[in-house]
């Protein structure tokens, strides 16, 4: 008979809190306070701790990548548009190098040993 009153019975919970019985005030109230206090999106934007992007997170990186092609982009497009160095040489910007393609060439070949070798 006493087994079966035994699970008739629903079993004891414990109800005791897990902390003190008397918080405190100012840390019960700590992620309120923190979040008043949090700093606003254009500041954390400026130190770069969040992106300036308002894109959606998931979309974020794919904008990113879009961004860093067309910066690409936008120098090859410079680059292809440059003044020649005979044009530079011409204006004054440039000067020309009174060397021989040859000794150009022997001077770029003893440099490469150099930094092969550990000399340079």
């Amino acid at each position: 008979m006493a087994e079966h009153n035994a699970a008739n019975q629903a079993p004891a919970v414990d109800d005791t809190p897990i902390s003190p019985s008397r918080p405190d005030p100012a840390r019960k109230n700590s992620l309120e306070n923190h979040l008043l206090h949090r700093p606003e999106r254009q500041e954390l934007v400026e130190k770069n701790i969040l992106p300036a992007s308002t894109a959606a997170p998931g979309l974020q990186a794919q904008q990113k990548e879009l961004e860093k092609h067309m910066r690409a982009d936008s120098l090859n497009e410079k680059i292809a548009h440059r003044p020649s160095p005979e044009t530079l040489i011409k204006e004054g910007v440039l000067h020309d190098d009174p060397r021989s393609p040859e000794e150009k060439y022997a001077e770029a070949i003893e440099e490469e040993y150099a930094k092969r070798e550990g000399g340079a």
